[in-house]
């Protein structure tokens, strides 16, 4: 059958033939792209199915020539050719076009000047063509200075436009918000890049002078012998300061205090701040006399001027005080108070040097006797018996006192360690003779236990005899107390207890294997006694413990 085969057919119920070959039944898509353009899909049927398959093949060609761009018209295209895009605030960021300026402002009212010319910058921001306007600050000037327009779009007329970087040249006049600002040179990055953009600049102009004056009327007052204004243009923020003593042992509860004399260049004046110290009781109040011109010698015939109710004027006074007055090492009279000048700061020792080196300064150390917060020492009351020593003197440190601080570390490496004599009562009373007790040391704390041993028919109860504490060595101050140790302990010692004197008979074997590991520290005498009295091993004569049992070498 040939591939027409249903072409005349109609297409009706009956009259239709499927393709039984058929497989692939999906939906197919009804666009593609070409040059970037969504276009729809012309279909391609094969030779059996579309009887128009001459007809397809026309539109195809055709689609195929229009989709083409002749190469010989346009040329070769080239991908490569095509950059990236950048914007212009990625470009352009960080760049900006400087242009230096001056705009004048009128003087009224005064006979010296006319007109002020004051410099400015102009800053250009390409990135986004805002403008701002910049004065810079001069020191003392007197005037408002600094920023005089933000960062904005600055308006170039009515209508609404705005400058442009086109629009700046060097010699021109940029108007903005009524105020004429002449633009006079540039930097170099500026004039760089109006180069590059062809655009020619016109020659740098000079800055013109900061005023203009007009013809003063005659004035017929006297040219002062001082310059007050060069003075106080520089001198200004030059302080002389000297470290002085201020004597005043005179008043009845008076004594030497440390203070801060400082000379201002800048108008002669003086001012005198006392150095206070944390606790020292007084009133932090921060000057001892305030900034001001000290008269140096009255006039004569005002000596008697009431000066301490009226004040001072430059007619009573014939002279002030002046650096050549403060000399360090030497003492000075200020308003009636003596004061030693003991030392002074290195910018004060230059000046004099280079202004007046016919001053000698020869500074001196302040004496230790006139410290604010010396120290007393801390008189200790006397032991009253309560307590130990350690926890009655932590009463005399604070108001509320704290237990006294323990070696920690020797505790635990000492702890259940004790030395364990034998000793008896040393007294004239003949009831003392068959007693018998046992003087424990306990490693840990340094402290001293003794028990009494019970003995048949001796009418005393035996049992604890002292408790746990340290006990001082006869002779002993309270100040530096001095305690008994295991060093003291020799057989046939006296040991004083509290005004009891016991006399050691015997050890354990524990006490000579512990002080034979400690011997650097042992005196000789201890060892010796110990080793002959503990050295045939015998056990007949071993110190009983609080049991009435032998004692023997203790746990570690």
């Amino acid at each position: 059958m040939s591939g027409n085969w249903n072409s005349g057919l109609p297409f009706l119920p009956g009259y239709a033939f499927y393709d039984v070959t058929k497989s692939a039944f999906h939906r197919p898509q009804t666009l593609d792209y070409k040059n970037g353009y969504a276009l729809p899909r012309r279909p391609t049927v094969g030779i059996g199915q579309d009887p128009l398959f001459s007809e397809q093949l026309i539109l195809q060609e055709i689609s195929k020539l229009s989709s083409e761009t002749p190469a010989i018209t346009y040329g070769s295209f080239d991908q490569n050719v095509i950059e990236d895009f950048i914007p212009a605030h990625v470009a352009l960021d960080k760049k900006v076009l400087r242009y230096y300026a001056y705009f004048q402002e009128n003087i009224l009212f005064c006979p010296e000047e006319e007109w002020r010319a004051r410099p400015v910058v102009i800053y250009y921001y390409l990135e986004d063509d805002s403008m701002c306007i910049i004065e810079p600050v001069v020191e003392n000037s007197g005037m408002p200075q600094g920023k005089r327009i933000k960062r904005q779009r600055l308006p170039k007329n009515a209508r609404g436009e705005h400058y442009q970087w086109k629009d700046l040249n060097i010699g021109m006049d940029l108007e903005v918000y009524g105020v004429k600002y002449h633009i006079t040179q540039c930097d170099a990055f500026t004039k760089e890049f109006m180069e590059s953009e062809g655009i020619v600049l016109n020659d740098p102009e000079p800055m013109p002078c900061v005023s203009r004056g007009k013809n003063p009327r005659p004035s017929y007052t006297t040219p002062s012998e001082f310059d007050n204004k060069q003075q106080f243009l520089t001198m200004d923020r030059k302080v002389l300061r000297f470290f002085a003593l201020w004597d005043d042992a005179d008043s009845l509860f008076g004594e030497t205090r440390p203070v801060t004399i400082q000379y201002y260049l800048v108008d002669d004046t003086v001012e005198i701040r006392e150095i206070h110290k944390p606790n020292s009781g007084r009133d932090p109040f921060p000057i001892l006399m305030r900034r001001q011109k000290l008269p140096k010698k009255i006039k004569p015939e005002l000596e008697t001027f009431p000066r301490c109710v009226l004040e001072v004027t430059t007619a009573e006074v014939d002279e002030y005080f002046s650096p050549k007055d403060f000399q360090a090492g030497q003492r000075i009279t200020l308003l009636g108070r003596h004061f030693l000048l003991c030392d002074c700061d290195d910018f004060t020792k230059e000046y004099y040097r280079k202004n007046h080196p016919d001053v000698k300064m020869d500074p001196s150390e302040v004496p230790k006797n006139t410290d604010l917060l010396q120290e007393k020492k801390k008189e200790v009351p006397p032991y009253n018996g309560f307590g130990s020593l350690e926890d009655s003197l932590q009463n005399c440190y604070s108001l509320v006192p704290e237990p006294p601080k323990k070696n920690v570390l020797k505790m635990l490496e000492n702890d259940h360690k004790v030395l364990r004599y034998s000793a008896r009562l040393d007294s004239q009373n003949p009831g003392d003779e068959g007693r018998r007790f046992i003087l424990s040391y306990f490693l840990s704390n340094d402290m001293i236990g003794i028990y009494e041993k019970p003995g048949r028919n001796s009418g005393i109860i035996g049992g604890q005899f002292l408790e746990k504490t340290r006990i001082p060595k006869p002779g002993s101050t309270l100040d530096n107390p001095e305690f008994y140790s295991p060093a003291d302990f020799a057989i046939g010692a006296t040991v004083e207890v509290f005004s009891r004197c016991f006399v050691l008979t015997d050890a354990d074997h524990y006490v000579l294997t512990y002080l034979e590991s400690n011997a650097s520290q042992i005196p000789c005498q201890t060892l010796d006694s110990l080793r002959q009295k503990l050295g045939a091993g015998t056990t007949d004569n071993q110190p009983a413990d609080q049991n009435g049992d032998d004692v023997g070498e203790p746990s570690s």
